[in-house]
């Protein structure tokens, strides 16, 4: 991804050499104890269910799924009151300035996809952290994967994750990164059009199952408009570049994920949704540059 002549957000914060306390968000969806479960497929059927209960529309559901249960904290995570965290600069190396070149290219896309209603796009800010740091949700911890937290609207990322992208799960590649970037910046998007409350409504009142299965469309959807994001920009990419984001998009499906763990894969415990949902979501987007395309929750098929 060509980047060089590209401008660098200013919504980025440093957390290195801090440590806070309590859970994460929406994130990318790696194989961490405490998450829940969620449904592949036949989740409209579901969800025209939880909808008809609860008097909202299916086809607007297009927003938040559940946070995680309170982290415990560990000891060395305890900030004493009244006494500030050190503070370095927020750039403070070349993969500090990639990802605010990258954070920087999601402003842009969506700030014309906002701008063309009428509307101004409030940007996330992206706090970047090292092993363990604070989030308006709690703990962030890099073993989980990059989360975006709703309470304070910004997207944590231990940069230590690219790395463990390519030697873990086999997704090297800047724009595999770049598109981690742009999935947590989708969860921002679902956040501030206003719908996340309504999923959120509709899986406190779903059973888990049912639950789980609108927390698979909302990944997915995060997908797509990652997708969408690429649309804009593809005078950036390079030969290879998609196939890294295909990639990356395979190698954390609950599918995959379950098989690596050498667990028999099993549909009601998925989160986030198969390598394939996933690959095929972010080329929706990808293909069509439409945010209106990425309506996984009006899909009859994922």
């Amino acid at each position: 991804m060509r980047l060089d002549d590209q401008r660098e957000s200013s919504n980025i914060e440093n957390q290195r050499g801090q440590i806070g306390m309590g859970m994460p968000g929406s994130g990318m969806g790696l194989p961490i104890g405490g998450r829940t479960g969620g449904v592949g497929c036949g989740g409209i059927i579901l969800l025209i269910i939880i909808a008809s209960v609860l008097g909202l529309n299916p086809l607007s559901l297009i927003g938040m799924g559940e946070v995680d249960a309170p982290a415990p904290v560990p000891p060395q995570a305890q900030v004493r009151p009244g006494v500030p965290a050190p503070r370095g600069p927020a750039i403070q190396n070349d993969t500090d300035r990639f990802v605010a070149k990258v954070l920087a290219t999601t402003e842009d896309t969506w700030g014309k996809v906002f701008a063309a209603s009428g509307q101004q796009y409030p940007a996330p800010k992206l706090v970047l952290y090292d092993g363990v740091g604070r989030s308006g949700c709690g703990v962030a911890q890099s073993a989980a994967g990059p989360f975006y937290c709703p309470a304070d609207q910004k997207i944590y990322l231990d940069t230590s994750f690219f790395n463990e992208m390519a030697r873990r799960f086999g997704a090297p590649g800047d724009f595999a990164a770049a598109y981690v970037i742009a999935h947590e910046v989708g969860h921002h998007i679902q956040l501030i059009t206003g719908v996340a409350e309504q999923v959120q409504r509709a899986q406190q009142r779903a059973s888990k199952a049912q639950g789980n299965a609108l927390q698979v469309r909302m990944e997915l959807q995060a997908d797509c408009y990652a997708g969408v994001w690429g649309h804009d920009h593809r005078q950036l990419l390079e030969p290879g570049d998609v196939e890294e984001a295909l990639r990356a998009a395979s190698a954390i499906g609950d599918d995959t994920l379950m098989k690596q763990a050498g667990r028999r894969p099993v549909p009601e415990s998925f989160t986030h949704g198969t390598s394939e949902q996933r690959m095929r979501w972010f080329m929706r987007g990808y293909q069509t540059g439409d945010p209106a395309q990425c309506d996984t929750f009006g899909a009859a098929q994922l």
